[in-house]
């Protein structure tokens, strides 16, 4: 736990620590305010109200999906915002303690990487080969009217300050269909067509093994047969880096997903995270959390703000070092604590 998360409540903390406890409410009611035009969307594809309400009714999770792309294509930019100046220096490497440092304490991002969760793909061009160089501007020498000399040609040196190395493989495990348009719009964007591949499943179907029940016609009626949910394979052990930021608080069963998951890792691979956790720093913090929290998952996509996702990343496997810590610049005050870090299997 940071030092900050042990700070007690001054009289100085009062204005700050109105708007921290507040700040949830107001992304419950901006969650909101996507909704009816979800319920919209579900009208036009239904043939009107009468459709969109049975179908509703007859598949709740279809709605919510709708409802929560829409809130994440909206709000995911200022998350994104918000939270760039931890995740782009954490894959860097630039991470210690929970705190991002100016030089590299550890390796960065590189080889075959898996996705978490990329949602409508706010953090697909981190992947891009842009990102190991920095661009220089050389000077021709020769003086222009005013005496300056012009510019010359724009040219890339590798960045000091990062330990990436390439990217050669990303996938992006994103079960949310109405993600997909907006995460493929962002692979384009990033240059990573042939190098990030969209999973549409969810980590429990990662395996080969893993099938639906289809159907089929036979000279007896329609039988039942398994189909595979996801025509590609990651065999354990072959992922060089995980990275997860903000999304273990919604995947389903936790624990055994994230076990699958450290399967999946090869020995001296690294998982990258950036999540928010269950606070640890009172009875009435703790409390105050759990109350926000029997309305959150339904204004939120299924995000739990209650979860110990960092033991639950520890007892996931053995690890050969454990780089996590909590954000020291958050206060006790902070309903969504985060942690920030690489484990190392």
């Amino acid at each position: 736990m940071s030092s900050d998360l042990k700070i007690k409540p001054k009289i100085s903390h009062i204005p700050k620590a109105l708007a921290g406890l507040l700040d949830p409410w107001l992304f419950l009611r901006l969650s909101a305010s996507f909704l009816p035009g979800a319920a919209a969307e579900l009208a036009r594809a239904e043939g009107g109200l009468l459709g969109a309400l049975r179908a509703a009714a007859g598949d709740p999770a279809r709605l919510r999906a709708a409802w929560f792309g829409r809130f994440w294509a909206g709000a995911g930019p200022g998350v994104r915002e918000n939270a760039g100046a931890r995740v782009a220096p954490l894959l860097d490497g630039r991470a210690r303690g929970g705190s991002v440092v100016p030089s590299p304490a550890g390796p960065g991002v590189g080889g075959v990487v898996l996705e978490v969760g990329p949602g409508s793909g706010l953090w697909v061009d981190l992947f891009s080969d842009r990102h190991l160089y920095a661009t220089t501007t050389t000077t021709t020498g020769i003086e222009g009217e005013e005496g300056e000399k012009e510019e010359g040609k724009v040219g890339k040196v590798r960045r000091q300050d990062t330990a990436r190395t390439p990217v050669t493989r990303v996938y992006g495990v994103e079960p949310n269909a109405a993600h997909h348009a907006a995460l493929r719009r962002a692979v384009e964007a990033a240059g990573l067509r042939d190098v990030y591949e969209i999973v549409p499943v969810g980590i429990e179907d990662l395996s080969s093994s893993s099938t639906v029940q289809g159907e089929e016609e036979g000279e007896e009626g329609r039988d039942k047969k398994d189909k595979k949910k996801w025509d590609g394979n990651i065999s354990p052990g072959s992922v060089d880096c995980i990275v997860s930021v903000l999304c273990l608080c919604s995947i389903p069963d936790p624990e055994r997903n994230v076990r699958g998951l450290y399967e999946l890792l090869r020995p001296g691979g690294r998982w990258y995270v950036y999540e928010h956790v269950q606070t640890e720093y009172s009875w009435y913090m703790r409390l105050y959390q759990h109350f926000i929290n029997i309305f959150w998952p339904q204004f939120i996509g299924g995000c739990e703000l209650c979860r110990p996702t960092e033991k639950t990343l520890r007892e996931a496997g053995p690890w050969t070092n454990v780089d996590v810590g909590h954000l020291p610049t958050e206060m006790w005050f902070h309903c969504l604590p985060h942690i920030l870090g690489v484990f190392t299997k």
